[in-house]
């Protein structure tokens, strides 16, 4: 049964993000300009490393800042989102190594990254304690995971807003507003090295881990 609900699921969050594909960066472009993009620039400051990971690619938003000379390899569970980040891809010149892949059941072997990077990801995952083990599991020894998140606010009074706008919220988007990350990364057996908060509230954070 488990495995039947966790089938439905990744079968649900792949058409929810297949619909979403042809509007996400028109969804997206207001918040993009105004503070998404300088985070993602900041993100990509602390990969480190020649073989990196990227999960959850979506339409390649993060492409341009890849750091040159690496090899990077990018996921997705949705192919139309693949398809728009292959596009982004060339636009810019570049062929990106492209996998069709769900962030919870890697096909990687262990320990085959030396940094593995997760933009705006785990509020969408359906199982993201899972999907984190999975990139504890493919980063080698001293590597590092690097995670640019929103989270569910620790101040209660915007925490609960948080849980009450969460359905309308993933109805729309996708995106669980309310996750508490942090506690996840420790669930899955992640040490977290460093902590940012980047917005007011604390519901956006820069959060570098590696496997304990």
């Amino acid at each position: 049964m488990a495995s039947d609900r966790k089938k439905s699921l990744t079968i649900e969050t792949r058409a929810r993000y297949d619909r979403l594909a042809p509007f996400y960066n028109l969804m997206e472009a207001l918040m993009e300009r105004l503070a998404f993009a300088r985070w993602r620039k900041e993100l990509w400051s602390l990969v480190g490393g020649q073989r990196l990971l990227e999960v959850g690619v979506g339409t390649g938003k993060n492409t341009p800042y890849y750091p040159r000379g690496a090899k990077v390899a990018a996921i997705d569970l949705s192919p139309k989102m693949l398809a728009r980040a292959s596009r982004r891809g060339r636009e810019m010149g570049e062929r990106l190594d492209l996998y069709l892949m769900d962030a919870e059941d890697l096909a990687f072997p262990d320990h085959t990254f030396d940094t593995v990077v997760a933009g705006f990801v785990f509020c969408s995952v359906p199982d993201p304690v899972r999907a984190l083990k999975e990139q504890g599991r493919v980063v080698r020894p001293g590597g590092r995971i690097v995670l640019l998140e929103h989270v569910r606010s620790d101040i209660p009074p915007w925490g609960r807003l948080m849980d009450l706008l969460n359905p309308l919220v993933v109805r729309l988007t996708g995106a669980n507003i309310n996750r508490p990350t942090l506690e996840n990364i420790g669930r899955a057996r992640l040490e977290i090295e460093e902590e940012r908060d980047l917005s007011p509230l604390g519901i956006v954070k820069l959060i570098v881990a590696k496997p304990k």
